[in-house]
C-alpha cells in the first residue's frame, strides 16, 4: 500500500511538473506577439489545461496498456520510470531546453519495465491492433510513440508553414496594423485551443501510470485488506475512474499556473520573430495536430509540435528568420530524451533490485 500511494505520488509530482515544464508550449507563441502578458496567458493555459484534462481517455489507455506487459509492472517500476522522466524534465527546464515530457515519461516506463523484467525487450509492446477500431490503426510503442514521434513535428511544420503562407496571400492587400489589430484577438482564441488540446494530451499520460499502479496492485491482491473507505482504490479492470481524472487534471492546471518563463522565451522569442498573425497560425496548427493525436489515442509531444509549427510559420515568411543554432539544440534534446530517461530508469531499477528494494 505504501509503494502504491508513493506510485501515485510521484506521478502527481510529474505532472505538476509536466504543468510548468510545458506551459510555455501553449503560451509561447501568444507571448512573443505580446498579445497577453505571461501571466495572463499562464492562466489562460491553466484554465484550458484543466478543460481539455477531463475530454477523453484514449491517450491514458495508450500509456497503461498499450507500451508495456502491465504483468511486469510492480509498483517500484513505475516509481523508477517516473523518476527518470522527473529528472530529466527538471535538467532541460534548468537550461531552458524545450524537451518532451511525454517522451521522457515513455522512456522511462520503457527503461524500468524493461529492467523490472531482467533485461527481457519482450516485455515491451512494439506493435498490436486495436480491435474494432481500424483507424486507430496499430498499436504498441512503434506505431502510437516512435512513428508519431516524427510525424507529428513533420505535421506541423509543413501545415505550419502551407497555412502561414495560405494567410500571407489572403492578407496581402490588408494594412499591417488592422491585421495585427484583428489576429491580437484572434491569438487569444488559438492559444486556448491549443491549451486545451494540451490538457487532453499531457494530463492523460499521468492519468494512465496511475490507473497501471492501481490495476497491478488490485491484480497482484495488494489492496485485499484496504478498509471501506478506501475501496475506491481497487480497480480490477483498466478504466479511468472520476476521481483519477480531476486529480490529474487539476494538478496539471496547478503546474501550469506556476508558469515556465524560461522555456516561454527560447520558444517565443528566440526560435523565430513572431507577429499576432504568426502567433495564431502556430497555436491553431499545434492544436490540430495534438487534438487529432489524442482522439486517436497517440501520447505526443506538445513541445515537438509547438516547436515545429513555429519554424514553419517563420519560414513562410523567411527561412533566414529562424535561429538555426536554437533549433539544433532543439533537435538534440529531441532525439537524447527517450533514450536518455530510459536508461535513468533502467539504472534507478537495477539499484532497487540490487539493494533488494524491489521484491
Amino acid at each position: 500500500m505504501t509503494l502504491l500511494l508513493t506510485v501515485i505520488v510521484v506521478a502527481l509530482v510529474f505532472e505538476y511538473i509536466n504543468g510548468f515544464h510545458d506551459t510555455a508550449n501553449s503560451v509561447a507563441a501568444v507571448v512573443g506577439t505580446r498579445a497577453l502578458t505571461p501571466s495572463r496567458a499562464i492562466m489562460l493555459a491553466a484554465v484550458t489545461n484543466l478543460c481539455g484534462a477531463l475530454a477523453g481517455t484514449a491517450v491514458a489507455t495508450t500509456v497503461g496498456q498499450g507500451l508495456v506487459d502491465a504483468h511486469c509492472v510492480t509498483s517500484v517500476t513505475l516509481v523508477c520510470g517516473l523518476g527518470g522522466a522527473i529528472l530529466w524534465n527538471l535538467l532541460t527546464w534548468r537550461l531552458g531546453l524545450p524537451s518532451s515530457s511525454s517522451h521522457a515519461l515513455i522512456g522511462g516506463l520503457v527503461g524500468s519495465a524493461i529492467a523490472s523484467a531482467g533485461g527481457d525487450w519482450g516485455v515491451v509492446i512494439w506493435s498490436a491492433p486495436v480491435a474494432g477500431k481500424p483507424w486507430y490503426a496499430w498499436g504498441g510503442l512503434l506505431y502510437k510513440v516512435i512513428i508519431p514521434m516524427f510525424s507529428s513535428p513533420l505535421l506541423g511544420f509543413i501545415l505550419g508553414f502551407f497555412l502561414m503562407s495560405l494567410l500571407y496571400a489572403l492578407l496581402a492587400r490588408s494594412r499591417p496594423s488592422v491585421t495585427n489589430r484583428v489576429f491580437s484577438k484572434l491569438q487569444i482564441l488559438s492559444a486556448a485551443f491549443l491549451g486545451f488540446s494540451h490538457g487532453c494530451n499531457d494530463a492523460q499520460k499521468t492519468m494512465g501510470i496511475i490507473v497501471l499502479a492501481l490495476f497491478s496492485a488490485t491484480r497482484m491482491d495488494e489492496l485485499s485488506h484496504l478498509p471501506g473507505w478506501l475501496q475506491f482504490l481497487r480497480t480490477p479492470e483498466f478504466t479511468v475512474p472520476l476521481w483519477v481524472k480531476i486529480t490529474c487534471a487539476l494538478t496539471l492546471a496547478a503546474g501550469t499556473a506556476t508558469g515556465g518563463r524560461r522555456i516561454i522565451k527560447t520558444l517565443g522569442r528566440k526560435v523565430s520573430r513572431l507577429l499576432p498573425v504568426n502567433g495564431f497560425t502556430a497555436d491553431t496548427t499545434s492544436a490540430s495536430v495534438l487534438l487529432s493525436a489524442a482522439v486517436m489515442g497517440m501520447p505526443v509531444s506538445t513541445t515537438h509540435v509547438v516547436s515545429t509549427a513555429i519554424m514553419g510559420v517563420g519560414a513562410a515568411r523567411n527561412y533566414k528568420a529562424i535561429r538555426w543554432h536554437i533549433v539544433e539544440s532543439i533537435i538534440w534534446t529531441w532525439f537524447l530524451t527517450l533514450p536518455a530517461t530510459g536508461l535513468v530508469a533502467y539504472g534507478l531499477m537495477r539499484l532497487f533490485q540490487i539493494f533488494g528494494a524491489a521484491t
